[in-house]
Parts: structure tokens; C-alpha cells; sequence
């Protein structure tokens, strides 16, 4: 039975390489698979999904106002698909995780989303939230914070290096610009102290 599963972690846990492992894994079984990526996200190249540990595929992009249940039925009529992989699922909008949720339904097919749970400000993004509240099955990909914690927030920083603790959700980079840290940590990097509100 085809699910709808979310797997989030932090910055640099390690998701695209567990979703490029699993598309693997279908592709060695002589399945196919049909990846997607945000096209916000061009880091790697414009329709590449990239690991820090230099694996990677090619994939469809989407955008904002994307229907994304036909983006996968097309695919479908192209001919046989085992499983959906989607990259950088935070950037999504809410209606197209209800549009993935269709596609799990009605066509039958597997979707496997993979992003952020909770920008730097330690807000969830639209995407994820509407993934948290609909999805089949959740999955943590953990990561650790310096002091060897679970890192489950992340710091954005400033070229300077400074911690920045406000600006849009949405800023495009890596480890240059991101930083995984613990819930303590992250409190102590925004300058929310034990008696901050």
C-alpha cells in the first residue's frame, strides 16, 4: 500500500543522501524512480539532487503554484515508477502536499519527501507543517550539535559570522551560512537566556 512518508532532519544530516541511497536501492531492483527537487535550490546545478559526500542524480524541479499530482501522473504515463522521491520538501506549499497525498491515494504510488522541519528562527516551514500534520509516516534523520547532542534547530550566520536572528524564511546556502545545533545551544546562539521569553 503506497504511503506518503516525511523524513526531516536539520541542516547537513545527511537527507539527500539517504533519499539518493534509497532511489538506489529501487533502480538496483530494476525499478524506476522519478526524483524532484525544489528549482529554488540550485546549489548543485538546476534539476540535480547533491550529497556533501559527492553523490547525485538528476531531477524534475518544482515551484510555487507547481501541481505537482499531475507532475507525477505525467510521469506515470511516461511508463512504470516504484517510488516519488522529493528533495528540499520545506519549500513546498501546503496545497501541493495535499496534491502529493493525492497522488499517494488515487495513483497509487509512493512518495517519499525529504527537507527541514524548522527554519532558523525555529519556525516550521509550510511545507513541513503540512507534511507533519498529513503524512503517513514521519522519519528523524539525526545530526549532532558540537557538544554531541541531537541538533534539531539550526543558526543562520551572517558573512561576518555573526548569528542572525531575523530576515526571510527562506535563504539559499550551506555550511557557510548554517549551523546545526542542540535546543540549548540554538537558545544560547539567538541570545534566548534561561529567563528569556
Amino acid at each position: 500500500m503506497a504511503k506518503l512518508y516525511f523524513s526531516y532532519s536539520t541542516m547537513n544530516a545527511g537527507k539527500s543522501t539517504v533519499l539518493l541511497q534509497a532511489s538506489h536501492n529501487y533502480i538496483e531492483r530494476g525499478m524506476q524512480t522519478y526524483l524532484m527537487t525544489a528549482r529554488l535550490d540550485n546549489r548543485a546545478g538546476q534539476g540535480r539532487i547533491e550529497s556533501r559526500i559527492g553523490i547525485g542524480a538528476d531531477a524534475d524541479t518544482y515551484a510555487p503554484g507547481d501541481d505537482l499530482f499531475d507532475m507525477i501522473s505525467r510521469r506515470l504515463q511516461e511508463g512504470p515508477c516504484s517510488c516519488v522521491f522529493l528533495d528540499e520538501a520545506q519549500f513546498l506549499e501546503p496545497e501541493q502536499v495535499w496534491q502529493l497525498a493525492r497522488a499517494v491515494d488515487d495513483l497509487g504510488v509512493p512518495v517519499m519527501c525529504f527537507g527541514l522541519r524548522v527554519d532558523f528562527m525555529g519556525e516550521l516551514f509550510p511545507g513541513s507543517a503540512a507534511l507533519l500534520a498529513i503524512a503517513d509516516e514521519m522519519r528523524e534523520v539525526r545530526t549532532i550539535c558540537h557538544c554531541g547532542k541531537k541538533a534539531t534547530m539550526v543558526v543562520r550566520k551572517a558573512p561576518d559570522g555573526t548569528v542572525l536572528t531575523s530576515g526571510d524564511q527562506v535563504a539559499i546556502g550551506g555550511n557557510e551560512r548554517y549551523v546545526s545545533l542542540c535546543r540549548r545551544h540554538w537558545r544560547e546562539a539567538v541570545g534566548q537566556g534561561q529567563n528569556a521569553g
